[in-house]
């Protein structure tokens, strides 16, 4: 008997498929239409596995477009062939697939009461992150998995970045730099009163809401106070997020603690560079041992309008690997799932702006 091959879906296999569907599945089955329209359209993938000519079984992957999200939305393998390991075939080939579309993650509903295919998922790496109540036809709950599809592959002899999770919904600008801070020198230990001070040091005082983060320059100074070279790049000029508070007394507030970061900074003697920098400026930077803090959008991350500073560990001709901060528990994150964590250079470099004027900065920090 020949090994399975798993090839792409075609027009022909419809009728093949639509008699597995219905061998598989009592109810949201996959119909004739469906199945068509997932062969011939571009942006999803439909496999099937063949062995000695016969169709065994099928998966079929939705992407989410402008995401790195990939979606299993359903695999089916016939009766007859259960336990030769198709299923777990057709996932690998699955996640092969999501990758050379640059997708990060894998997500999946399963039913509450299919175990086998629970276990299956768990030992290929998933992890379950949620549950949709009533979510079939016969009001079975699904249970929600993901896994992480991609990974960087670090160079010999390449800096390793610890990592450090923010304790805080406003520390994120502080977390960066304590990860930069560490990576850059083995004797610097990471501890949340650090996280705290430098926060201090750094914040606007005001932002959009809530406890201000931080800005450019006062990271920029927290930096240099603690021994380590800087450099600090923007493509503004005057306060920044003035234009996210409505308070009259609050941009004043703003106004006076950006005169103040300017007047140290000038002390300090470090010299903002106002530009518009580039990711080829990005990758020239980290070949030279400096690593940078980068302000970013969470807008098509997360949908929220909100500034949020991350720590860019590494990048090769397809991504931007960063180090974020943030980790959401209620999704399912682990602080696995944010090191090193891919985005396709395209999309990092619209995620590197912020606000309707598209405010552009990072912080480079380097040995002295």
């Amino acid at each position: 008997m020949s090994a399975p091959v798993v090839r792409p879906a075609l027009r022909s296999d419809l009728d093949v498929l639509l008699a597995l569907e219905h061998r598989c599945f009592d109810q949201d089955r996959i119909s004739r239409r469906s199945f068509l329209r997932f062969t011939e359209h571009p942006q999803d993938v439909l496999l099937v596995a063949e062995q000695n000519d016969a169709l065994l079984g099928y998966v079929l992957v939705l992407f989410r477009r402008n995401t790195q999200l990939a979606r299993i939305y359903s695999i089916a393998v016939s009766p007859d062939a259960r336990g030769l390991g198709l299923g777990r075939t057709l996932l690998e080939q699955a996640e092969a697939s999501a990758r050379q579309q640059g997708a990060v993650f894998m997500r999946l509903e399963v039913r509450t009461d299919n175990i086998a295919a629970q276990n299956l998922y768990q030992q290929l790496g998933y992890r379950q992150f949620g549950i949709y109540h009533d979510y079939y036809e016969d009001h079975e709950s699904a249970l929600r998995y993901q896994k992480r599809i991609h990974h960087y592959h670090p160079l010999a002899g390449s800096r390793t970045v610890p990592y450090y999770r923010q304790t805080t919904e406003f520390t994120c600008g502080p977390a960066s730099l304590m990860m930069a801070l560490s990576a850059l020198d083995a004797t610097h230990h990471t501890q949340p009163d650090e996280e705290l001070q430098l926060w201090r040091e750094a914040t606007t005082i005001f932002m959009t809401q809530g406890h201000g983060g931080c800005g450019p320059h006062g990271l920029a100074l927290a930096a240099h106070r603690r021994g380590f070279a800087v450099e600090l790049v923007l493509n503004q000029d005057g306060p920044l997020f003035i234009n996210s508070v409505r308070s009259p007394d609050k941009k004043v507030v703003l106004e006076r603690v950006h005169r103040q970061f300017l007047a140290n900074l000038a002390q300090a003697g470090i010299v903002p560079r106002h530009e518009h920098f580039t990711l080829e400026q990005l990758e020239q930077g980290l070949s030279q041992g400096r690593l940078p803090l980068v302000l970013i959008s969470t807008y098509h991350l997360d949908g929220r309008k909100a500034p949020h500073w991350v720590l860019v560990c590494a990048m090769d001709r397809e991504f931007v690997y960063i180090h974020d901060p943030d980790i959401d528990e209620a999704t399912g994150e682990s602080p696995v799932d944010k090191q090193y964590l891919p985005i396709a250079r395209s999309r990092f470099d619209r995620l590197a702006r912020y606000g309707q004027h598209g405010l552009r900065t990072l912080v480079w920090v380097a040995k002295p």
